[in-house]
């Protein structure tokens, strides 16, 4: 459990340092390598590890396969986002990729539109195993998944999309660390 526990610690770092260089914007900036791919790549791979710390049941079962149809999506998505980087200031190579993958549904939807949200879902009914012990951190990331998702494709707003990714990612931390909590208080 002890190892499990730290992976997800460190994923959820890497995931919402991955959303602090996505609330900067300008990633084609980044010229020698992609910082902000690869903390989001790396630390949705370590989110995997919350299929393995929380309780045991059918809503566990359903949670951990959104989960990981979720890191598998991202990790496909991140494989777009290494290639559309190296264009660089090539704005018509990346533009030809963009139109050729909107043009291809069995890559758009499993790996852009709809795929990487599934790690979100997947952890989002992870944690509605403890709505009723830990109603406010479940809540945390029940609702702070969707926002992210809102903040970036509807809103076009960073800074919102990053708060949104920390109040999610906290919320998660606290189910995580939920006995250590109880102790303290």
């Amino acid at each position: 459990m002890s190892k499990h526990r730290n992976l997800c610690t460190i994923g959820l770092l890497f995931f919402v340092t991955s959303y602090v260089f996505f609330s900067q914007g300008a990633l084609s900036e980044q010229k020698h390598i992609d910082l902000a791919h690869w903390f989001n790549l790396i630390g949705a791979v370590l989110l995997f590890s919350f299929n393995f710390v929380f309780p045991k049941n059918k809503l566990n079962s359903v949670a951990s396969f959104l989960t990981t149809i979720g890191v598998i999506a991202h990790i496909g998505l991140c494989t777009i986002d290494f290639i559309m980087w190296s264009f660089g200031n090539d704005d018509i190579a990346r533009n030809a990729l963009s139109n050729q993958i909107n043009a291809t549904p069995l890559i758009l939807y499993p790996f852009v539109m709809i795929g990487p949200s599934l790690l979100f879902v997947g952890l989002a009914i992870h944690a509605l195993n403890f709505i009723k012990t830990n109603p406010i951190s479940s809540l945390m990331v029940v609702l702070g998944g969707p926002f992210v998702g809102l903040s970036y494709f509807i809103w076009n707003n960073g800074m919102l999309m990053l708060m949104s990714c920390i109040i999610f990612a906290s919320g998660l931390a606290l189910l995580l660390y939920r006995k250590d909590v109880k102790k303290l208080l």
